[in-house]
């Protein structure tokens, strides 16, 4: 394999050595300076309309963004030159100026990349007050709350929208100081092609995009001495939160998490991991149903909600092809409001069912007519991780120092199988492997899977049963 040309340049009188085609700002993070920037996003393309990822390159007379400019042999750049950083505060005051004076009451105060960038320019204070843009909130979704007036116009909603997820729902539409970001045509977000995957609110520097709150519901439940109130928790909400009290991303907090649902007031914790076993019985039995009828065949995973609404508005050819399995946490909560209700002698109309979990879409499943039982529904709230973490943190809760406890049986209990869900192919890893030991009686070896070429992202595996090849 040929190796790429070296090039030589310098970064503040340092000097660098980086790959042709690499750009400014990433010559510049190799040497450890980082080049503030809005909208710049290293798994989209490149915008280059903030300009905050300014920079001062010589023999040039005006300023050059460093995100889409590419490194050249002998360049001098400066990153940090008193012009550069009073151009830079000066662009950032410029965006403020049409941005709302709420940042105490926003929700994503503390953790705003707007908020944080003010700071680290030194912004104390607003220079070009003038006429600001005015829009009402839209929440006409299920899942996704879009505040334009909120919208600093850097695209990376409308590129994840497009570029990753592949569903092209967000535009830039009108021109200059009208322009405002929304769905095609101006329809609202419950009306058009959005599957309410909430990837634009990850991309969101700002809080123009925000998961419907549950929160509300969720405390009144909490506060009906009448309710029996039973929590669920996905297998990755356990290594997510404890990032929002200072541990390390990816720590698993599980023990801690159990006891702060209790200390908020949950009578029950549940573990989604049970559901993910009952998706595995149960998908199997229906790939193996399948296979022997020879029919609507591949079977296509159906635990994701955001997929199941990708398909039924893109590909509804394939609605037959999806496994009629619900999700594991639609599982746990048909299980928990049918039989455990049951066993403890409750009317299911008593529990209230909350789910935490990493997807918003989860919000929209939950309203969905199939999850609908008597009347009322399987699952009656969800939370987002940010959600239940400001919970804790709004009871007074010091998550560090709490002692470790258990999932409340029986739907606590899970044989682990159900870890793997959260990777791609994990869902459909875990039912072929059920499969396979329900026909062969063998255990399955490890499942490799191959990147397919030339299509970023998909990955492919072939397994035989008894003669079978499975792709």
């Amino acid at each position: 394999m040929n190796q790429k040309k070296q090039i030589n340049l310098t970064i503040d009188g340092q000097k660098v050595t980086v790959d042709e085609g690499t750009s400014v700002m990433r010559a510049a993070e190799n040497m450890g300076v980082r080049i503030p920037r809005l909208c710049y996003h290293p798994l989209l393309s490149l915008e280059g309309s903030c300009r905050v990822c300014i920079v001062q390159i010589k023999g040039f007379d005006y300023f050059l963004t460093s995100c889409s400019h590419q490194v050249e042999e002998g360049m001098e750049v400066l990153t940090n030159s008193p012009d550069i950083r009073e151009a830079r505060r000066d662009i950032v005051e410029l965006i403020l100026d049409n941005h709302p004076k709420e940042c105490q009451l926003c929700e994503r105060d503390g953790n705003c990349e707007l908020q944080n960038l003010a700071y680290s320019m030194g912004v104390r204070e607003r220079l070009f007050e003038g006429k600001r843009k005015k829009h009402k909130i839209e929440d006409s979704s299920r899942s996704v709350v879009r505040d334009a007036e909120k919208c600093i116009l850097c695209a990376r909603c409308v590129r994840v929208c497009k570029e990753v997820q592949g569903v092209h729902n967000l535009s830039q539409h009108g021109r200059g100081f009208d322009t405002v970001v929304m769905p095609f045509d101006g329809a609202n977000m419950d009306d058009s092609v959005c599957i309410q995957c909430g990837q634009c609110i990850n991309a969101c520097p700002t809080a123009a995009f925000l998961e419907k709150r549950h929160t509300d519901r969720v405390w009144k439940a909490l506060n009906d001495p009448n309710k029996l109130v039973i929590a669920q928790t996905a297998p990755s909400i356990r290594a997510a939160m404890g990032e929002g009290f200072g541990y390390e991303p990816g720590t698993y907090v599980t023990g801690k998490m159990v006891t702060a649902l209790k200390k908020l007031g949950f009578d029950m914790v549940f573990d989604t991991n049970f559901g993910a076993d009952m998706t595995i019985i149960e998908e199997s039995s229906e790939l193996i149903r399948r296979l022997n009828a020879k029919e609507n065949l591949p079977l296509l995973t159906s635990c994701s909600p955001g997929w199941i609404n990708f398909m039924e508005k893109f590909y509804p050819e394939l609605i037959p092809n999806a496994s009629t399995c619900r999700s594991p946490m639609q599982m746990v909560s048909a299980l928990t409001k049918t039989y455990f209700a049951k066993k403890i002698g409750r009317d299911p109309k008593d529990i209230f069912m909350v789910a935490v979990m990493p997807c918003v879409a989860k919000k929209f499943e939950i309203e969905r007519p199939e999850h609908i039982l008597d009347g009322e529904p399987l699952t009656d709230a969800v939370l987002t991780t940010r959600e239940l973490n400001w919970m804790i943190k709004s009871y007074g809760i010091e998550f560090k120092k709490l002692e470790d406890s258990e999932f409340d049986n029986p739907l606590g209990e899970s044989t682990g199988g159900g870890d793997i869900f959260g990777t791609t192919g994990g869902v459909m890893e875990a039912a072929l492997r059920c499969a396979f030991e329900t026909i062969t009686k063998r255990k399955l070896d490890k499942v490799e899977f191959k990147d397919v070429r030339a299509v970023e992202g998909l990955r492919e595996s072939e397994i035989e049963i008894d003669g079978l090849k499975l792709n």
